[in-house]
């Protein structure tokens, strides 16, 4: 092994603002589709996926990161903890965590997620659904059978204000 000769020491030690540089990486599992390929089919995987070339299909990351570079083209339906888009995407998007359109990205198609973020200058098209986090709903649930609730929440909603305007009027 390699030793620092006494006036490299010397000079480390002299200079307070040294930092040193850090060698050791936590390595990423995640796998690329580089910019010039292109896959017709089915894409599924246990790592992070970075796409540069162009999908058509389905992609099917579920517990990983799927992430669109600026020069990735997907036409298919994605199935991730986590997307991130950079470059244009048309399909559905199922994310178990977290959705992220970038100033650049582009995506067309209906959204269902627990959290969403959506740069200035990103374009999306289509619905956004954003469901409650799971430990949420457990509460939620609860609090539900503590009140009797209509089946459908949106008759619910609607007979909320007749109910109030019958008790007013009487």
């Amino acid at each position: 092994m390699l030793q620092p000769s006494d006036s490299q020491k010397s000079q480390l030690s002299s200079n307070p603002n040294f930092t040193p540089v850090k060698t050791v990486s936590v390595p990423v599992e995640q796998a690329t589709i580089g910019r010039s390929v292109v896959i017709k089919g089915e894409v599924s995987g246990t790592e992070s996926l970075y796409i540069d070339g162009r999908i058509e299909g389905t992609v099917n990351f579920s517990d990983h990161r799927v992430t669109i570079g600026r020069n990735g083209s997907v036409a298919a339906n994605i199935s991730a903890r986590e997307v991130v888009i950079l470059g244009k995407v048309q399909g559905n998007i199922q994310c178990t965590d977290r959705l992220d359109i970038r100033s650049e990205g582009s995506l067309t198609g209906d959204v269902v997620t627990q959290r969403i973020s959506v740069e200035d200058g990103a374009i999306l098209k289509g619905s956004v659904q954003v469901r409650a986090v799971e430990h949420k709903n457990e509460k939620s649930q609860a609090h539900a059978q503590n009140k009797p609730a209509s089946a459908d929440p949106a008759k619910s909603v609607a007979e909320q204000p007749k109910a109030a305007a019958a008790v007013a009027g009487a």
